[in-house]
């Protein structure tokens, strides 16, 4: 993500998507309010540097205005809850020095949801949940470990799309949230099923 980049994702994200969004809940009859990184500090980032692996060794490398968060600003998101909002954060952070950061969405849900302490994290996604041997249906799993997460990672098993939406889970978890689940956002009803079911409907990921 370059500079020219940043500034455009920070115009889709916080302009267009997140406004969208606020929106339709509010319509819908919620009390949403639009947030993004730089609004009383709300998400702290510094740069990502990402692992690139060349002839068996791992090196970091510079992207550009990508990066992760360093610190929450959990009071704003708690003083909105306490009075009824529903906080719409859009995965945008800032730097030391004002810049701005594109920061992946699903892994800023994680270190949110984290730094809140969550009681659940819910990742919709466009498939079922995670699976072994994507896309063998007999290879899904429903319940997933911490451990058991890394290591499909390394092993290949988990990529893509999939690799943020684990990492995401795996942050929250590390940071204190309760419990994960990436479930298929597209299936009626699924958050109900899976929070309401004794088998649920997606893959849960748990300490």
């Amino acid at each position: 993500t370059d500079a020219e980049s940043a500034a455009i994702a920070e115009m889709a994200l916080v302009g267009k998507i997140n406004t969208d969004l606020v929106g339709r809940l509010n319509s819908l009859g919620g009390k949403a309010v639009g947030l993004n990184g730089k609004d009383a500090k709300l998400l702290q980032a510094k740069k990502y540097l990402a692992d690139v692996y060349e002839n068996g060794e791992v090196n970091l490398v510079d992207i550009g205005f990508v990066g992760s968060v360093q610190q929450v600003n959990t009071d704003l998101i708690n003083c909105l809850l306490d009075g009824g909002y529903i906080p719409v954060i859009a995965p945008t952070g800032v730097g030391a020095d004002g810049e701005t950061y594109n920061i992946n969405a699903d892994v800023v849900a994680g270190d949110i949801a984290g730094a809140l302490k969550a009681e659940k994290l819910l990742v919709l996604t466009d498939v079922r949940g995670i699976y072994s041997a994507y896309p063998d249906e007999s290879s899904f799993i429903s319940t997933l470990s911490f451990e058991k997460a890394h290591e499909l990672m390394l092993k290949g098993s988990i990529d893509g799309g999939m690799i943020p939406k684990v990492r995401g889970c795996i942050n929250a978890l590390s940071g204190g949230a309760k419990k994960t689940h990436i479930i298929d956002g597209r299936a009626e009803h699924s958050i109900l099923m899976e929070l309401f079911s004794d088998t649920g409907v997606g893959t849960e990921v748990v300490k």
